[in-house]
């Protein structure tokens, strides 16, 4: 290691979940930025978590009767994925591929990220065992399958976070009982991970190299 790497090292462990928290969105924001020009990707999985994070309290606000101020940064699914580029191939898709990059575009629901200690996890793709899961035998969800084995070939993929009031007993992305929006302000950058006969996304510092 030279001088330079340790350097930035040092650099990039002075920056924890705890301290980044206390930040503000924009602040976060010009740090991520940052932290993504001098290519720090722990500090960038940092900021996208606390942002995550904010977005998520900002949204239970809201559904116990606090104003959201920024409801308009929410776009419509389908405008989301065309402001990354990509265009669904049928409105109920919650993916897509970008043409100009070949890049892997999926969408997630915010409430159902698992964070601890920095990392965060994403259950993308899991099999309809005893009725459990009927999505992932419909079109959308092969479609999805399809998707994170495409993007465990790139080793990373886009995700897109969708915002709003899940149905009980049904996956959100099949049927929810409200959706908000997608984040217009939040990409996150994840690898695709299998494990056992489901599909992961894992980014953050304990994701795997």
């Amino acid at each position: 290691m030279n001088a330079n790497d340790a350097f930035k090292r040092e650099r990039a462990m002075e920056w924890t979940a705890e301290r980044i928290g206390r930040m503000t969105a924009q602040e976060i924001k010009q740090l991520r930025d940052n932290a993504e020009r001098l290519n720090e990707p722990q500090i960038v999985d940092l900021c996208t978590a606390a942002l995550v994070g904010q977005r998520r309290s900002a949204l239970q606000s809201r559904r116990s009767g606090a104003p959201l101020t920024r409801a308009r940064r929410l776009l419509a699914r389908t405008k989301a994925f065309e402001a990354r580029g990509v265009t669904l191939h049928d409105p109920r898709s919650w993916g897509g591929v970008r043409k100009a990059d070949g890049a892997v575009v999926l969408a997630m629901w915010a409430d159902a990220i698992v964070s601890a200690d920095g990392s965060c996890r994403y259950l993308l793709w899991a099999p309809n065992v005893d009725g459990a899961r009927p999505w992932s035998d419909l079109p959308p969800g092969r479609e999805r399958l399809a998707h994170c084995k495409s993007a465990m070939e790139a080793g990373k993929a886009e995700g897109l976070l969708v915002h709003g009031q899940a149905l009980e007993g049904r996956l959100p992305e099949e049927k929810a009982h409200a959706v908000h929006g997608v984040d217009a302000e939040v990409v996150l950058t994840f690898k695709v991970e299998q494990v056992g006969d489901e599909y992961w996304a894992v980014w953050g510092k304990k994701s795997s190299s």
